[in-house]
């Protein structure tokens, strides 16, 4: 089967290895054009172009796909059975969705229609499901809305964004590996997806990872587990930036006005909010590392009564 595979993050990554392990022809692999990235001022490859050109592979870097005839002519005269897709960062036009005889296919990181959009992993956590998943679904020009193939599930229980992430693009590779010869043979009766039970995972921004001490305990820590490693979960203590990477839910009831440092222990720091009280673990201040708040405390001082935000 000739397969053309368009992604571009980390999460983009185990899919294209499982790919070339099953021995798939692999004619182009589709990325983001290289750019600054994290904080570094150097251009960097992105994450699937490195594991491209690691497996010898071509690649191709689109800035507009609808206005670069080029990289339409190129897919076009390849002429792939499958265009396989995972987090590539641009909407495909028409031209390319029609262009496969087997279709596109995307993995998704929720267990659709729950979650379509730019940030299923981050929004199941925050919404305190239970469990998530991968979906494998046929691309149309809906965001996310295509008829799903195949789809694995897995508990979130108290597992944060990263290692979350880190799950689902593993689960998203093998759902892809074993689904693959079905589909070339025809053997799986597409399941249209319900769109009254959808639901839509917006893009995170930056201001999100802002925490409001009047929302319950419980909810703050989802954020806190969600938004770990980016944007991170934060507040301000004394004038300065506090990110909290770790906390948990306490028995103890609000007894002070949200964002009142009720406590200071070698277990952690306790903080009023809404109905309830958070304890935060592990912590960040600006210039330095995360650090556990007992190790914090042996060459510092939180004060008690201070109100975060």
């Amino acid at each position: 089967m000739k397969i053309v595979y368009m992604g571009t993050p980390e999460f983009a990554v185990p899919a294209l290895t499982a790919l070339a392990d099953a021995g798939h022809e692999i004619g182009y692999v589709v990325t983001q054009p290289d750019a600054v990235r994290d904080r570094g001022k150097k251009v960097k490859m992105t994450p699937v172009k490195e594991k491209a050109l690691e497996l010898g592979l071509k690649v191709l870097q689109p800035e507009k796909l609808k206005k670069d005839a080029a990289f339409f002519a190129a897919l076009r005269n390849y002429e792939p059975d499958l265009i396989a897709v995972a987090a590539y960062g641009q909407i495909l036009p028409k031209e390319i969705l029609d262009l496969p005889r087997l279709g596109c296919i995307n993995i998704h990181g929720s267990l659709l229609p729950r979650f379509r959009g730019a940030a299923p992993i981050q929004r199941a956590i925050l919404e305190g499901d239970e469990e998530t998943g991968i979906t494998l679904m046929y691309m149309e020009e809906g965001l996310d809305t295509g008829a799903m193939l195949a789809k694995k599930t897995t508990p979130i229980g108290k597992k944060n964004g990263q290692q979350l992430h880190d799950e689902l693009a593993l689960m998203g590779a093998e759902l892809l590996a074993e689904t693959l010869p079905a589909i070339e043979a025809g053997e799986i009766k597409p399941e249209p997806q319900d769109d009254a039970k959808s639901t839509y995972a917006p893009m995170i921004a930056k201001k999100d990872g802002e925490i409001d001490f009047s929302w319950d305990p419980q909810r703050i820590e989802r954020l806190i587990r969600a938004f770990d490693p980016w944007p991170g979960a934060f507040t301000s203590y004394q004038g300065k930036l506090l990110k909290i990477w770790q906390a948990d839910v306490s028995d103890a009831p609000q007894t002070e006005p949200a964002g009142t440092i009720t406590g200071v222990t070698g277990e952690g720091i306790e903080i009023s909010a809404g109905g309830g009280t958070l304890i935060a673990r592990v912590i960040q201040l600006p210039g330095k590392k995360r650090v556990a708040v007992s190790d914090y405390l042996k060459g510092n001082s939180i004060e008690k009564g201070s109100v975060l935000g």
